[in-house]
């Protein structure tokens, strides 16, 4: 079992933003910016191509709206999506506001932010995410 599905499953404890029976949003715990937020797929699969059609088109329904939370909950141009990393074998997207696309940048410092303001982060993101 991955850590992310760990996560998923409240066995290890998490900024959860949003969630169904087949998803999982949670806060990066070592954001970029304020309301970076990973989604992943409660079914294990290491490489997001892996995942069939069906999961596919259902993951980024799912993506889209948690980005529209993000939107509504951290007015930004845009919610910039990433599709990388390896040190977690467990399919994950990550779903960044965006000011400019420097905020895109996995090589700038993450932000150290208090266990109130990631508490904070994600509440607002799941009150935006359930009123849509």
């Amino acid at each position: 079992m991955t850590i992310f599905s760990k996560i998923a499953a409240g066995e290890i404890p998490s900024y959860k933003c949003a969630e169904n029976d087949k998803f999982y949003a949670f806060l990066d715990i070592n954001p970029l910016v304020k309301g970076h937020t990973l989604v992943i797929p409660r079914r294990e699969v290491d490489y997001i191509f892996d995942l069939t059609d069906e999961e596919t088109a259902e993951y980024h329904v799912f993506a889209k709206k948690v980005a529209q939370a993000i939107k509504m909950a951290f007015p930004c141009v845009k919610v910039g999506m990433a599709v990388l990393g390896l040190e977690v074998p467990h399919a994950h997207i990550h779903l960044i506001p965006m000011q400019s696309e420097k905020d895109m940048l996995f090589s700038n410092p993450k932000l150290k932010l208090s266990d109130e303001e990631m508490a904070d982060a994600a509440r607002r993101i799941n009150e935006a995410f359930l009123s849509l």
